[in-house]
């Protein structure tokens, strides 16, 4: 059997999951009935976000919890222009987030920027010349390479 290719849903560790939850719906971002109280789902295209207690999530990989800074990890949210990185950024900004890096011609050819959500989770706000959405907003790559 081959391993599939996705990703179905993705876990954030929260200090304070109410906060969280409060804080990605003040971005448009809307709650899924399958939440519960001790974890909140977000109906992403394709996939899911999900926040759960960062204690929580540490106990149940069988993790410690402890640990800050940089933690090897961004997510992305591709945008069809530069404008619209700079209004999604400026729109995170407001909501709570951390300005981390502002937008800005990225050495690569791209358009990025950083934001931080209030737990510290850094999102990259990104327009990818070398990529497109497609219709319902799902990133559309090139074919696999040999």
């Amino acid at each position: 059997m081959a391993v599939p290719n996705r990703i179905s849903i993705i876990t954030l560790g929260v200090a304070d999951l109410a906060a969280a939850t409060a804080f990605y719906e003040s971005l448009g971002w809307r709650r899924s009935s399958s939440s519960v109280d001790a974890m909140t789902f977000i109906s992403m295209q394709g996939s899911a976000l999900g926040l759960y207690q960062w204690d929580s999530l540490a106990d149940d990989a069988k993790v410690p919890s402890a640990g800050t800074g940089f933690r090897g990890v961004a997510l992305a949210l591709n945008c069809a222009s530069r404008d619209e990185v700079d209004a999604v950024f400026a729109e995170w900004v407001a909501a709570g987030g951390a300005d981390v890096l502002a937008p800005h011609a990225a050495f690569w050819g791209g358009y990025s920027s950083y934001v931080a959500d209030p737990d510290g989770h850094l999102w990259e706000i990104v327009h990818n010349p070398y990529a497109s959405n497609d219709a319902d907003g799902r990133l559309v790559l090139g074919p696999p390479a040999d």
